[in-house]
């Protein structure tokens, strides 16, 4: 699924509307250079960063302080095979940007997602979990509102993830589309090759 366009570029009816001029991404000029639909507007979230601390959430945006184990063990709690927290470790050295909600009672993960790119026009979501304990409270909206928003400030325009269908629901009202303008995505799959 891509964020509101596609790779290449879209009509001026299918773009995402961002609130950033992407020309000028990485000199940042005052906001009165931008005429009044070009300039930034302070995000606007479902649940507000004050809510989600009132009820005992604290969002983050750095690898510190995140458990490995803990983690893995929200994976294997939604579905996701069990991985080799080393490799977790390595995937996440090369994440370009992530949002993690540790539970302040517990201090254990309970809701994440990551992207990795290129750094200047396009990232892939990916790892998008909530803890089962945890769903329904509006923690996965969250974490991706603002990892979509950090992302959109770093100026890059294609977002796009994997999803299974059955939750392909939760990522529409986020602005994802399956299949742009026909455009299908492709995974190499390794073959097995036969032991003898």
């Amino acid at each position: 699924m891509l964020l509101g366009g596609t790779i290449s570029t879209p009509p001026a009816s299918l773009r995402l509307r961002s609130t950033l001029n992407p020309q000028n991404a990485a000199a940042q000029p005052s906001q009165a250079a931008f005429p009044a639909a070009m300039q930034r507007q302070p995000p606007s979230y479902s649940i507000t960063d004050e809510d989600l601390e009132s009820r005992g959430f604290r969002l983050r945006r750095t690898a510190e302080g995140l458990n490995l184990d803990q983690l893995n063990s929200v994976f294997v709690a939604v579905g996701f095979p069990r991985r080799d927290t080393a490799k977790i470790e390595v995937a996440l050295q090369h994440t370009d940007a992530m949002l993690w909600v540790e539970y302040e009672k517990t201090r254990r993960p309970v809701a994440f997602a990551r992207a990795t790119g290129d750094g200047v026009f396009n990232a892939i979501i990916w790892d998008v979990v909530v803890d089962p304990s945890f769903q329904s409270l509006g923690l996965g909206k969250a974490v991706m509102e603002r990892l979509i928003e950090d992302l959109q400030v770093k100026g890059i325009c294609n977002i796009a993830l994997y999803s299974e269908p059955r939750v392909l629901g939760f990522y529409r009202p986020l602005g994802f589309v399956s299949d742009p303008d026909g455009i299908r995505g492709m995974v190499f799959i390794r073959k097995q090759r036969n032991k003898r």
